[in-house]
């Protein structure tokens, strides 16, 4: 919060009163100890999480569930110093052996809703509607298994304090325990969507992964606060409420209005909206939000006159206290028509409020909202994006606007919008690599014998026997975790070109620009939302032999090598495998480097113009699909996190300190560079 908002003397007092009343409730619930999850079905539109003030999200509850402590308040010798409302110092619960969750099996089936999708409705690939032979596949009958066997397997199995702190670089950076989180979450979500797939069950895999996450306290942002949520920057996206729930940004698993709920009426405060489209906002101006309040337009209950309660209340007092609302927007999922993307668009204020008569004619409260200036861009960097994807001649500062030659489906611009640099040093673009020299094929090509597609579950599918028994990709495309090879389906195979198991080799999906960095060369940035297990793009160029190390400084910044990758990347699995027995990550002691090298100073893809990063947002990933020497497979990029459009795409080149064989020599003969990469865990070298 600003000075202005907090030299409202009313609003100060407001503040302590909270703090107050929040210390009071932090003793009792020390005294009575944590309540048990009491599962309800999400019909009921008020799922209820354990939270440390016992909040009910049903009735909210005159204690808030999460409590703003602000951080300008000094304390007195006699209070007790309050918790840092951002406080990711806190230890999660200890325990001597695994915490145990309640089986995915048992969770509740949800009726899905229209503003929130599960990976189904998810197609990153095809706009097209699914083929008539997919919709009439049906999957093999496997043998029936046990209940006991089922619950032992779909529960998780380690301690999560420490898997969590494999997953967090640094518990007192927030950016990089919130990226934690969501990367726990989404590894999670895929994998329980892919155990679902399996067994044809429920596919609301996001709220089973969020389900699990909160009942053992896997979350961070734990205390409401108004303003800018720690670790979360304006601009960042997400693909489930769920998602914004487990770090903090809004609170309402299902309501639009998020606020701090009071047993004084006049003290109730609005801390974060969400604007979805379910409500007849106007949200066309990316500095004005017209927004409309809740209730009284459900689909299950007549319709009525908005009341005065709740979070319109919060809103009309936030209104008069003029403090700081944080904005969520949706947009249209480019993927999905039928699905949204939410964006942190920053903080805003309430200028106004009025009633309106809604086109069902009953009485509904009107809000305007105006954004703080002097904010990073939110939802306009979007709709920017989108008019150059409609039109790439739009975009200012091109240089070229298909650097590709249109090799590449969707063009590729090069844009300088620094400096008068006019472009990379001439290399012939191609999408894929090229071998100098014949493959040992120590084994035949799999071939599996799908009438139609590769379908999950099915025993007789051989691709899935060799990517150990499941599908690598979930039906959307999205790579479900990092493994040592991914095989996919390959010429001999006879499924078809729709099945699932076919993406790499389908090529670049999205709209790339390479753009100059001034201090890093060029980089590559895409125009479009990457979801987490996206496919990026093949790194293309040309297989070199491993003996040949002559080379010089120049091809040196287009090569490729299989060196192990950075933590983040290893540690990429750690939702998925807290429903395993045992860990079979890969780890930098047990890593097996690859002997193959690429080459793409002549020949190569927007692969080439990747940078490094010690904090990097993507991951190679081997793939295999046309020949069998495993040796020298295709190497693929994956999205290891949601990324924003015009975020720069980089990897971990995956150099630590001196490669193997270089201890104690000069920089100069070990090859590294210095790194540039900005990021606070940065290793210098690279």
């Amino acid at each position: 919060m600003d000075a202005s908002a907090l030299s409202n003397p009313r609003l100060q007092a407001m503040i302590e009163n909270f703090s107050k009343r929040s210390m009071e409730n932090s003793e009792d619930e020390a005294e009575n100890g944590k309540r048990p999850l009491e599962l309800k079905p999400l019909r009921s539109l008020a799922p209820k999480f354990p939270t440390v003030l016992g909040y009910d999200v049903e009735t909210q509850s005159t204690n808030p569930l999460l409590v703003y402590a602000t951080p300008c308040r000094s304390c007195s010798s006699t209070e007790k110093p309050q918790e840092d409302p951002a406080s990711f110092s806190q230890p999660l619960p200890n325990s001597s052996v695994p915490i145990k969750a309640t089986p995915i099996s048992a969770a509740f089936p949800a009726a899905r809703h229209k503003d929130e999708y599960s990976d189904e409705d998810y197609k990153p690939f095809s706009k097209q509607k699914k083929p008539a032979s997919m919709k009439r596949a049906k999957r093999p009958k496997q043998a029936e298994k046990s209940n006991d066997a089922n619950v032992k397997r779909r529960s998780i199995r380690r301690n999560l304090d420490n898997e969590f702190n494999l997953c967090s670089s640094s518990s007192d950076n927030p950016k990089e325990s919130v990226e934690g989180i969501m990367m726990m979450f989404d590894s999670l979500r895929r994998r329980i969507l892919q155990l679902d797939e399996k067994e044809e069950a429920s596919k609301r895999a996001d709220l089973k992964a969020g389900t699990l996450m909160m009942k053992n306290n896997i979350r961070i942002n734990n205390h409401k606060m108004i303003g800018h949520v720690p670790g979360v920057e304006v601009g960042d996206i997400f693909f489930f409420r769920i998602e914004m729930c487990i770090v903090g940004l809004h609170a309402p698993a299902m309501g639009g209005i998020d606020y701090i709920s009071s047993k004084h009426k006049d003290e109730t405060l609005a801390v974060c909206v969400i604007s979805s489209g379910g409500y007849e906002n106007d949200d066309d101006d990316t500095d004005i939000l017209v927004y409309t309040g809740q209730g009284g337009n459900s689909r299950y209950k007549e319709k009525h006159d908005q009341k005065l309660e709740r979070g319109n209340l919060a809103l009309m007092n936030s209104k008069n206290m003029e403090n700081q609302i944080r904005v969520v927007r949706s947009a249209q999922d480019p993927f999905c028509n039928s699905s949204k993307i939410y964006v942190y668009d920053g903080l805003y204020r309430i200028e106004d409020s009025w009633t309106d008569t809604a086109k069902n004619g009953f009485n509904v409260f009107k809000y305007r909202l105006r954004r703080d200036p002097g904010q990073p861009d939110g939802i306009s960097l979007w709709k920017m994006t989108e008019k150059w994807k409609a039109n790439p001649a739009t975009r200012e500062s091109i240089i070229l606007l298909d650097l590709s030659s249109k090799i590449e489906e969707l063009p590729v611009c090069l844009v300088n919008d620094v400096d008068d640099e006019n472009g990379p040093s001439h290399f012939n673009y191609v999408a894929g690599v090229k071998h100098l020299r014949p493959l040992r094929k120590t084994k035949p090509l799999q071939c599996c014998k799908c009438p139609s597609v590769c379908l999950p579950g099915d025993p007789n599918c051989s691709c899935a026997q060799q990517n150990g028994g499941d599908l690598p990709y979930s039906s959307s495309g999205l790579l479900v975790k990092h493994t040592s090879m991914v095989y996919e389906c390959s010429s001999n195979c006879q499924c078809s070109q729709n099945c699932r198991n076919r993406v790499t080799q389908k090529g670049i999906k999205l709209n790339f620009e390479v753009f100059w960095t001034e201090d890093r060369g060029w980089g590559l940035r895409s125009w479009d939302p990457i979801r987490a297990g996206t496919f990026i793009c093949e790194y293309a160029g040309e297989v070199i032999d491993e003996t040949k190390m002559d080379i010089d400084a120049e091809e040196e910044k287009y090569t490729f090598r299989a060196l192990c990758p950075g933590d983040k990347a290893l540690s990429w699995n750690l939702g998925a495998e807290l429903l395993e027995e045992k860990r079979t990550a890969v780890t930098y002691e047990n890593f097996k480097q690859l002997p193959i090298i690429i080459r793409a100073n002549n020949e190569g893809n927007v692969a080439r113009f990747l940078n490094h990063s010690c904090s990097p947002n993507l991951l190679w990933q081997a793939v295999q699909h046309d020949h069998g020497d495993d040796s020298y497979p295709h190497i693929m990029f994956f999205a290891m996190k949601h990324i924003p459009p015009m975020t720069e795409l980089t990897y971990d080149y995956g150099t630590r300190g001196s490669p193997p064989g270089f201890e104690g020599k000069l920089l100069k003969d070990c090859k590294l560079k210095s790194c540039l990469c900005g990021s606070k865990h940065c290793r210098g070298l690279f």
